[in-house]
Parts: C-alpha cells; sequence; structure tokens
C-alpha cells in the first residue's frame, strides 16, 4: 500500500516536470536574432503592425465609396384600423344644386337653398389591410472631390502607419542593442570578479597557513577574509543584475519570462571602434524624417481635400419596386403586383456654408504649416544628436582605452605586490591595498564598456545606421 502510494507521487512528479520541461523553451540568441524575435513579438510592435492592417482597412472604406451602392428591401404591413381622411362633401353640393334647379320646396313651402354652414367633410378610409412591397435601389458616385482625393492619399495614409511601426521597431532595436551589449558586459565583469574571489580565497590560504607557521599576524589573516567577503557579496549583487537586466530583456522583445535566454554574441574594443570616423550622414535616413515626410504629403492631400468640397458633387440613382394590397394576408396567391421604377442624376452644389469650408482649408493650411516646422527642427535636432553623440563616443572610447591600461597596470601591481608578500618582502596592507585599487580599477574598465555602448548605439540611431 505505501510502495503503491510513493510510486503515484513519483508518477506525478515526473509529469510536473515533464510539462514544465515542455512549456519551457531554451533560447540562445545573438544580437540579431534577439532583435527579429523583438520585431515580431514585442506588444508595441504588433501593435504598431496592427495600424497598418486596420489602415488597409480604412482604405477599403475609401474605396468603397468609388463603387455602386446596391441596397434590397423587403416588407409587409398590417393596419388594424385603416387610416381615415377627411374630404369636402362634394356630394351634397350636387344634390341642393339639382334640387335648386328643380324648384324643390322644402316642408315649410320655402325654395330649398344651400345651408349657410357649409356641407362639413366626409370621413373616408382608402386602402387594404394588408399591404407588401420589394425593391432595389442603386447609386453611383460620379464625381465627388474629397472622395476624389481620398483615393489618392490610400498609399500616403498606409505608408504613414508603416512609417510609425518602423520608428516604434528602431527604438525597440536600440533598447535591445543596449540592454543586450549591457548583459555582455556584465557577463565579462562577473567572470573577473568570479577571478578575484579565486585569487583572494588562495590568497586567504596562504596567509592562514603562514599564520600557522608564526609569520603572519590573525589581522591580516583578517583583512583577508573581509576582501572575500566583499568580493563575494560584489559578485552576488552582479549575479542579480544580470538576472534582472536578462529579465528585462525579455520583457523587452516580448519573451515570456518561464523561457530561458541564451546571449551568444560577445563584444570586443574592435567592434565598438569601427566606423567611428565615417562622419557622413543623410536626413533621410532617420526613419522619424521618413515618418515627417509622409505626414507632409497626406497634409498637402488635406488642403487639396477641403479645396475640392467646393466643387459640385454627381451622382446617379435608379430604383425598381413592386407593390401589392390585399385584404388579407395572401401575397403569395395570385394577385395584381404593381411595378414602380426610377432613373435619375443628381448633383450637390455648394453655395453658402457659413465659411465652414474655408476654414477646413486654412486649419489644414496651419497644420501643414506645423509638420513642415517639424521637419526642420528634426534637422537642427538630428544635427545637434550626431555631434553631440559623436562627442559622447568618441570620449568613451578614449576613457575605455585609459580604464584598460589603468586596469592592467593595477592587476601588475598586484601581482607584483603578492610576490613580494609570498617573499617576505611585503605586508599584508599592501596586498589590501592593491585589491581594493584593482577592483576599482576593473569597474571602472566596466563602467566605460558601459559607457561606450550606450554612446555607440546612440551614435548609430543618430546617423541612421542602427
Amino acid at each position: 500500500m505505501k510502495t503503491s502510494w510513493l510510486s503515484s507521487i513519483a508518477m506525478y512528479a515526473l509529469l510536473l516536470l515533464s510539462v514544465r520541461a515542455f512549456a519551457q523553451q531554451k533560447n540562445e540568441f545573438s544580437i540579431k536574432q534577439c532583435v527579429e524575435y523583438a520585431t515580431k513579438n514585442a506588444v508595441t510592435v504588433k501593435n504598431a503592425l496592427l495600424d497598418v492592417k486596420i489602415q488597409n482597412q480604412v482604405n477599403r472604406q475609401v474605396t468603397s465609396a468609388a463603387f455602386p451602392q446596391v441596397n434590397g428591401s423587403i416588407g409587409t404591413q398590417h393596419y388594424f384600423d385603416i387610416p381615415v381622411t377627411s374630404l369636402p362633401d362634394f356630394i351634397s353640393p350636387s344634390v341642393y344644386q339639382v334640387l335648386i334647379d328643380k324648384g324643390v320646396k322644402d316642408g315649410s313651402g320655402q325654395p330649398i337653398a344651400m345651408p349657410a354652414g357649409g356641407f362639413g367633410v366626409i370621413p373616408a378610409q382608402f386602402g387594404v389591410p394588408w399591404t407588401a412591397s420589394g425593391g432595389i435601389d442603386v447609386s453611383q458616385l460620379l464625381f465627388d472631390g474629397q472622395v476624389f482625393v481620398g483615393l489618392m492619399a490610400r498609399k500616403a495614409a498606409l505608408d504613414y502607419y508603416q512609417k510609425t511601426a518602423d520608428v516604434t521597431q528602431e527604438q525597440i532595436k536600440a533598447n535591445v542593442y543596449k540592454i543586450y551589449y549591457q548583459l555582455v558586459v556584465g557577463k565579462k565583469q562577473l567572470a573577473t570578479v568570479e577571478d578575484n574571489v579565486q585569487r583572494i580565497s588562495k590568497l586567504l590560504r596562504d596567509t592562514k597557513i603562514i599564520h600557522d607557521n608564526g609569520f603572519a599576524e590573525q589581522l591580516d589573516v583578517d583583512k583577508s577574509e573581509v576582501q572575500l567577503s566583499n568580493l563575494k557579496t560584489e559578485k552576488t549583487k552582479i549575479e542579480n543584475m544580470l538576472a534582472v537586466g536578462n529579465a528585462g530583456l525579455k520583457f523587452l522583445i516580448g519573451m515570456p519570462q518561464k523561457d530561458e535566454l541564451i546571449l551568444t554574441d560577445t563584444l570586443g574594443e574592435e567592434e565598438l571602434k569601427a566606423n567611428i570616423l565615417d562622419s557622413n550622414y543623410d536626413y533621410k535616413d532617420r526613419k522619424e524624417m521618413q515618418l515627417l515626410t509622409v505626414a507632409e504629403k497626406l497634409g498637402n492631400y488635406n488642403v487639396k481635400r477641403y479645396q475640392l468640397s467646393k466643387i459640385p458633387t454627381i451622382a446617379a440613382f435608379a430604383s425598381y419596386s413592386k407593390n401589392a394590397q390585399r385584404s388579407s394576408f395572401n401575397f403569395f396567391n395570385k394577385g395584381d403586383w404593381f411595378t414602380t421604377s426610377i432613373v435619375g442624376f443628381k448633383m450637390n452644389i455648394p453655395i453658402f456654408d457659413g465659411n465652414s469650408r474655408n476654414a477646413h482649408i486654412q486649419q489644414s493650411r496651419l497644420e501643414l504649416q506645423k509638420t513642415r516646422n517639424t521637419m526642420e527642427q528634426l534637422k537642427q535636432s538630428i544635427d545637434y544628436d550626431v555631434s553631440s553623440n559623436r562627442i559622447k563616443m568618441t570620449s568613451a572610447l578614449l576613457t575605455v582605452d585609459e580604464q584598460k591600461k589603468n586596469m592592467e597596470l593595477a592587476e601588475k601591481v598586484y601581482n607584483v605586490t603578492k610576490k613580494k608578500y609570498e617573499q617576505g618582502l611585503g605586508s599584508n596592507q599592501e596586498i589590501y591595498t592593491s585589491q581594493i585599487q584593482l577592483s576599482q580599477a576593473q569597474a571602472n574598465y566596466y563602467g566605460s564598456l558601459y559607457d561606450a555602448i550606450s554612446a555607440k548605439v546612440d551614435w548609430l540611431k543618430a546617423t541612421g545606421k542602427l
């Protein structure tokens, strides 16, 4: 009984593990794969691409105005009380006139005359209780300036949302590049700290041996233990930062948190320094400028649309219907159905609308001017971004070189100090000091790499070459 119970638990646990393993997915991504994944799965990009599809449907609505509009109708009515119409009494005057002409006298012997108050009205019911009708209406717009402009603007409207999606994708791409390579640098920094942990662990062991032999004080052992504890704490902090950064990158690209993300690319200083001397750039390479260019085109269409609203519109129409009246519901039996058909043209001529059209025209022109002003401002912003980010990138790369030399020098000082200590020519305090200097130099170096990565990505984005 007990064995059976344990077997059931074991099988259940294996089932859970298999389901979990199946649900999780291991992703080993280069920076290019990471960006491609983001362009397909990031929510902001998905919504931007949905806007493109929505505009496609809007374009279909605009196009539909140029096609014939066909509508059918069918219906039946039953009058419980047929409507009553009051008609002037046209019968009584004729009868009285005949009596007057014949000289007929009333009971008092007086000749019959027309009543002074008139003859009143006759309540009459026209129609039958049941009516039915069925028909079809067709209309075709022959000319409408606003629809004509709308048809011309379809491609530009679609391009606008596509360029908006491109801007969103580029923003996601820039952030992915920064976080990805910062995590790569963080892994390098973690490896360096792990080397420092091993180095100080060995120093602690050696110091304990020297202490046991009476050639070192307990204070030297304590200092080494403090150094080792600080390095382990630093290692834990970096591991936590990498875990948080990895989760942030997965959130940015739209990857489920339960999936595993492994970064496969590395980063060398040569890659950071590549193409830094390329000073050429074109405003048109910026996605934002491409978006504003399309917005300007749409603005021109908008002005034209309101201008053409002053021109008459012409439409053709036709209608064909059948109607029947019955005293009972027997429309499907034999009986007459009466036909009505009509065809015609209609022209709407704008005459006066209280200057509403002129106001729309002026408003659209002002909005177009705002777009053009924004384009000029963007050009100035691009010039500033390229100039400032080039300075930042150049400065950051120089700092990387200096910090790398400083780190190598600090490591050399540490190694020399350690050898002197092992030979009895130095003190533990010198090792302690040189280790602190080495750790600070390493932190400065990796910090400069972080700065260089951000500056390089910002410079590439500024020049439209990301």
